[in-house]
């Protein structure tokens, strides 16, 4: 049921909103003729014409979460501005006459009004729902009922709905009052299976107590159609700040309670009985009285229970990194005792209208466009025509900027489309200078590499993530390295299969020759891809002649030049401290490697040997002596290898001898080092990436902090029928394949492709992997004067000298349009990428 589990899960609200007459404060039947206004994936209707829902994209961190909810705010506020219309989040608001409000006419609501008469016309409550992601229905239903005595905390803190039909209800949610009132609201019970629970619920539609499954209005439930975990215990928030708070809480929660299923811990059981007793103290006192403990059935004042349930999940807390976030969010509510305190404060000051007005403003507060982070102006407004920002990293839906992207999009509409058109040609004059060409084969023309001028911003909390868990990593893979070519206990202890070695296409006997102490990976390069919801993921490892620190460079002398103006925004690390680092991992008299101008890629070879101030070889330069290797009169002690290995080895070298036996002796005597060593192939191929997470816990005894696209070994039998079965769904690979070679994606691919990479898989299982399909994010590409959406990846990279550590650095490279394949063999791009801390 509950296997491994990604820790960083993705969370998703659904928000309710009354629309108000801001002269009157009363509740108006007007949500319809806004949606008419709004776009139809992201705002729906409800039972009542007052009330208008919202639905967030999921998103891992709750500050890109708080972002979504804000533009959701901030497009329907506008929408209702132009009616004359006012947006208030709240459980309810003060004054509304249930007789004169209209449901939305639809069947479903029409024949729901008919049945449950007075609860379907009082039903003039609004709710936030928060989703969480837990990988499946089957896991959603495990967990459910255990998260029943930490919700009455939830309650609390959203609780917002004092006032009904013109009087104070004495509650701090009357919502919930009304809400219980439902023949499927409150606690759920404990469930053996989904199809269990499943099997209740088509009961309970045939007994008539509902009229189908959308009437299940549990505290939590599973979803009916995607992998989450619903809660639908909290009001509506005025603020969005106490959502974010209220989605973190309960991840936690959900993490907790996942991490104890898998380790077979028993719940923490109570009564219906209770919990619908702990619900009703919730409801009635909010913050300002006491919650009940559950773990004494004692009552406890409520500032004091929040702050035990924040110390009991900052576990949980500080793996989805939301410990700091969380627990300032939760301060500022205690501190000013919640919405219901604000609204007591409110009545006293100005009655029924100056509650209303409180709520309108709070719900609004922060929806007001600013200089730094507003929306995208004039200019780069025109460019975002139409644009498709369901997956996109730089921009909000409804064309703000996100995250740390407010003052790029400002520079960049001060450039506006012209200035970007002009700065295109003086880029392409700074790439022919700088000779940044390459070849897609050694038989095609050079041509310029391309590089789109709107640079990606990796802000701190990304790139602190990504810098440990790249570390970490690449760590494993060194010790795994030398453990292959030696005693293999990795394969002893049942880590890794014996033929994930022995079976590997990059396994040379030549390996065996580099000493233990030498490191056999000076420069990796690791490609990571960011989901739409904003989880990183690691989806290769180059071990063996990663390529694009070069460009990378070049990039960034691209924006020196052309995009001064943009860079002064937001710095970010210069191209000599990212030499540096590079040179300081490659020890000793230094020269590169290279096959010459033949190789698609020389001019990042002439570039870093310029750059590191070394010679820049080619095999027929270098000459094995009996004391080292030269080139002329100098000797060489290690070479930055950028060709691969049969290349250099079957070369001639100066003295026309066969270079590779001499090379091996100088490296087996440890006269010569390799950047990097013969043989690690078999630490990058694909099949080795399936195991690396058990190899950090095998080595380094961590867990992987950075997490695998979830991957099929088609030379496993049950895997490979998984694989053959879904085919059209997964993206399958050659285990040795490089630059997306003989890579089919399966939803892109036709009914002929997916036959032919059957007959492949069927022919040679071991030759290749399955994997998920990743929804990639998205970035704005300048094309033709305008910002569109392309596909993006990153390749960053790690090198070891005397640490281990991160080049303040990485390549982003871009797909065209319509694939999702990145690499420049393939047609795709870079752009340059600004690592901001």
């Amino acid at each position: 049921m509950i296997g491994d589990r990604a820790e960083v899960m993705a969370v998703g609200v659904e928000e309710e909103f009354h629309t108000v007459d801001l002269d009157t404060h009363r509740l108006l039947p007007k949500a319809g003729s806004l949606l008419g206004e709004l776009p139809g994936d992201r705002f729906g209707q409800e039972l009542h014409r007052s009330v208008l829902e919202t639905n967030s994209r999921p998103f891992v961190r709750l500050i890109d979460l708080a972002e979504d909810l804000t533009a959701l705010r901030r497009e329907a506020i506008g929408a209702a501005r132009e009616k004359g219309l006012g947006i208030v989040a709240a459980g309810t608001v003060p004054v509304a006459d249930p007789a004169a409000l209209q449901i939305t006419p639809d069947p479903r609501y029409e024949n729901m009004l008919e049945e449950y008469q007075v609860l379907a016309r009082e039903q003039l409550i609004c709710g936030a729902q928060v989703h969480v992601d837990v990988g499946g229905r089957e896991n959603a239903i495990a967990i459910a009922h255990r998260l029943a005595p930490r919700l009455p905390a939830l309650l609390a803190l959203s609780a917002s709905s004092p006032y009904w039909l013109g009087s104070d209800t004495g509650y701090a949610s009357y919502r919930t009052v009304l809400w219980s009132r439902w023949p499927t609201a409150g606690p759920i019970g404990a469930f053996d299976s989904i199809e269990e629970y499943d099997a209740l619920i088509a009961d309970l539609v045939a007994s008539g107590v509902i009229t189908d499954p959308g009437m299940i209005y549990y505290d939590v439930r599973p979803s009916a159609h995607v992998p989450t975990i619903e809660l639908r215990v909290p009001d509506a928030c005025p603020r969005v700040e106490d959502v974010a708070l209220l989605a973190g809480l309960f991840r936690a929660m959900v993490l907790e309670e996942l991490d104890a299923v898998r380790d077979g811990l028993p719940p923490h059981t109570l009564r219906p009985e209770q919990l619908r007793a702990m619900t009703w103290r919730a409801a009635r006192d909010g913050l300002e009285g006491a919650l009940i403990d559950p773990s004494d059935g004692r009552p406890v004042p409520a500032p004091k229970a929040i702050r035990g349930l924040l110390n009991d999940l900052r576990p949980s807390l500080e793996r989805t990194g939301d410990w700091e976030l969380v627990a300032e969010l939760a301060d500022n509510v205690l501190a000013d005792g919640g919405s219901v305190a604000r609204q007591r404060a409110a009545y006293i000051e100005g009655g029924f209208g100056r509650v209303v007005e409180l709520l309108v403003a709070e719900t609004a507060a922060g929806t007001e466009w600013s200089p730094g982070t507003g929306p995208a102006r004039t200019e780069v407004n025109a460019m975002l025509s139409d644009y498709d920002a369901s997956a996109d990293e730089a921009v909000v839906f409804d064309g703000s900027a996100r995250g740390p992207y407010g003052l790029l999009m400002t520079a960049l509409d001060r450039v506006g489309v012209e200035g970007l058109r002009e700065r295109e040609q003086l880029r392409d004059e700074v790439q022919r200078h700088l000779g940044m060409t390459f070849r897609v084969d050694a038989d095609s023309p050079e041509r310029l590499f391309p590089v789109d001028l709107v640079p990606r911003v990796i802000a701190s909390q990304d790139w602190d993530l990504l810098d440990a868990g790249m570390v970490q990593r690449v760590r494993a893979l060194e010790a795994f390295l030398h453990d292959a070519y030696g005693d293999r206990q990795a394969v002893a202890d049942e880590v890794v299969p014996s033929w994930v070695v022995d079976e590997s296409p990059g396994l040379r006997d030549d390996g065996r020759i580099v000493p233990r102490s030498s490191v056999r990976c000076a420069v990796a390069g690791i490609d990571l891809v960011r989901d739409d919801a904003g989880r990183w993921a690691v989806l290769e490892d180059n071990l063996r002649v990663p390529s694009g620190i070069g460009y990378a460079l070049a990039n960034r002398w691209l924006s020196t030049h052309v995009l001064s103006d943009l860079r002064r925004a937001l710095p970010t690390p210069t191209p000599s401290r990212i030499i540096g680092t590079l040179r300081g991992a490659l020890p000793g008299a230094l020269a590169v490697v290279t096959l010459g101008e033949r190789d698609s890629a020389f001019f990042e070879h002439r570039l870093l040997a310029r750059e590191m101030n070394v010679p820049l070889l080619t095999p027929g330069d270098l000459r094995v002596e009996p004391d080292g290797v030269y080139a002329g009169d100098d000797r060489i002690e290690t070479i930055y290898r950028r060709i691969e290995e049969d290349e250099l080895f079957g070369a001639r070298g100066a003295d026309g001898k066969v270079l590779g036996p001499g090379l091996l002796d100088a490296v087996a005597r440890g006269e010569l080092h390799f950047a990097n060593a013969p043989g690690n192939g078999v630490g990058d191929d694909k099949a080795l990436y399936a195991f690396v997470p058990q190899l950090i816990r095998y080595y380094l005894n961590e867990d992987a902090i950075l997490e695998n696209v979830p991957t099929y070994l088609c030379r496993v039998p049950e895997r490979r029928e998984e694989v053959l079965e879904r085919i059209a769904d997964l993206v399958v690979k050659p285990v040795d394949g490089h630059g997306g070679a003989g890579v089919l994606i399966g939803p892109d691919a036709t009914t002929a492709e997916l036959e032919k990479a059957r007959a492949a898989i069927q022919e040679n299982p071991g030759g290749w992997i399955a994997q998920e399909v990743v929804h990639l994010s998205t970035h704005p590409t300048f094309v033709d004067g305008r910002l569109r959406p392309r596909v993006v990846d990153l390749r960053a990279f790690v090198v070891q000298g005397a640490a281990t550590e991160t080049l303040p650095l990485a390549l982003t490279r871009v797909a065209p349009e319509g694939s999702r394949v990145v690499n420049s063999s393939r047609g795709g791009g870079s752009k340059d990428t600004w690592l901001v801390r």
